[in-house]
């Protein structure tokens, strides 16, 4: 395994987080709002003994959660691998905790070597709210049809302009992504929509969801979503869903440097999915 000639090593570690708890992934250098990202890296700074910055495979906002994040962090200490994981699990706040670490070849970036990247998005759809879990799915009480969003969903496959569903403060250079993977299932009262693309733009997720909402409801017909996605115009879609279902829950890599990222969970569906 290559490093780097001045004895720094590249590290690669595994987050999960519940988003609630914090005002999203990235730091802020003027406001006193948690981010999961200035946990990290105290946490990890200290563990070190010396600053640390990290770089993570993909951004997310108020609210989501993780499964599956992967962040990289390069460092001189020596510090075995059970260390690490336990040192800096220790100096994390509750609602993040580091799942895996292990020293990787340098030339990884856990942004820039991703091919893709995959979501999930819960729904409890049903008349009453839940009290349990109330910030890890998001309540639609109207009844939905989950066979006709996937129908509709289906017309994401492939590259697309996305800005539909782009919001107005996306910093994305192109809206042009590759959809490799999106499905409706229901089990229960639960909904879940997996999607996986090379990439995702700022809010995208929630607002296909917000999309996928009123065709399952049946107030919209299944061909809205590709009609929506043609005007490229964020005006002609729908309202952005809550952030507290969505779930980032795996990254692609190439093998070589064998990360345990394949899509998991959330733990409350990790059952069922295991049986798809």
């Amino acid at each position: 395994m290559s490093g780097f000639t001045s004895g720094v090593q590249r590290y690669a570690a595994i987050v999960e987080y519940n988003g609630a708890c914090f005002h999203g992934w990235q730091k802020q250098k003027h406001h006193n709002e948690p981010t999961i990202q200035a946990a990290l890296e105290a946490a990890i700074s200290k563990v070190a003994n010396h600053p640390v910055e990290i770089a993570c495979a993909g951004r997310t906002d108020a609210g989501v959660h993780a499964t599956r994040q992967v962040i990289h962090f390069d460092s001189h200490a020596v510090r075995t691998e059970y260390s690490w994981l336990m040192g800096v699990n220790t100096n994390l706040p509750d609602g993040i905790a580091l799942q895996w670490v292990s020293p990787i070849d340098a030339e990884f970036h856990a942004r820039f070597k991703a091919r893709a990247r995959r979501y999930r998005y819960l729904i409890n759809n049903s008349p009453t709210k839940q009290a349990l879990q109330h910030d890890q799915l998001t309540w639609w009480r109207y009844p939905l049809d989950a066979q006709r969003m996937h129908d509709a969903a289906q017309a994401l496959i492939g590259e697309h302009d996305f800005s539909a569903f782009r919001a107005k403060d996306c910093q994305a250079k192109s809206p042009v992504k590759t959809m490799h993977h999106i499905q409706v299932k229901r089990w229960g009262n639960v909904i879940m929509l997996e999607l996986e693309s090379s990439a995702f733009l700022y809010h995208m997720v929630r607002n296909i969801v917000g999309v996928l909402l009123p065709i399952g409801e049946g107030h919209k017909p299944v061909e809205w979503m590709a009609e929506v996605l043609a005007t490229r115009d964020r005006r002609q879609a729908g309202v952005t869903a809550p952030g507290e279902g969505l779930y980032f829950v795996g990254v692609d890599y190439p093998e070589q440097f064998d990360i345990p990222c394949k899509p998991y969970g959330p733990v409350l569906l990790e059952p069922v999915l295991s049986l798809v």
